[in-house]
């Protein structure tokens, strides 16, 4: 598949399922995350992989995010938090490590945000769906700490990766709609 029908074919699914990606192909999704444009070179781009088991302890940190936000949240609504780590054979959560200097921080979120298309992409040409999903959690500074991020630390995506179930397909584009001439 050549780089401009990736683009015009890509679609978030809706629904994932086995299998996931082997390790030699995650290895390639993330390597394609890093090769994103960087200002500066300063490689911000931060993964940590969920798979198997660990995907559970994912859904815990979710759900103990849920718990700190809403004291209110009942068990079934932690329920349903928690089994959002299942939701794919594989998730990686994707951030941004900022580093204070000449390079202004929004730079640094977007080359990482650039990073997570560049792994969607890959994903795809590999034969995999994706759904790219933050929320909440992502703004939580104990929910960063049980990742292994700083709390200056930006998530930007929790990448969930595994077989296509449901889509909802390609996305339509008018162009001219989006576009003006300056």
């Amino acid at each position: 598949m050549d780089t401009l029908e990736a683009v015009a074919s890509r679609a978030s699914a809706t629904r994932l399922g086995d299998p996931g990606p082997t390790a030699d192909d995650l290895e390639t999704i993330i390597a394609a995350a890093a090769r994103a444009p960087d200002h500066g070179r300063l490689t911000p781009w931060r993964f940590v992989v969920f798979e198997g088991a660990g995907r559970e302890r994912l859904g815990e940190f979710l759900a103990r995010s849920l718990a700190r936000r809403d004291p209110d949240a009942d068990a079934k609504a932690l329920e349903r938090e928690a089994a959002k780590g299942l939701r794919a054979p594989v998730v990686v959560a994707v951030a941004a490590a900022i580093q204070v200097g000449k390079i202004p921080e929004i730079e640094q979120v977007l080359a990482v945000g650039a990073g997570v298309q560049n792994m969607i992409l890959a994903a795809h040409a590999l034969g995999y769906g994706t759904m790219w999903k933050t929320g909440a959690p992502a703004y939580d500074p104990e929910f960063k700490a049980d990742l292994g991020f700083s709390e200056a630390d930006h998530i930007v995506a929790f990448v969930y990766l595994g077989t296509t179930l449901a889509s909802l397909g390609p996305r339509k584009v008018d162009v001219d709609a989006l576009t003006r001439r300056g």
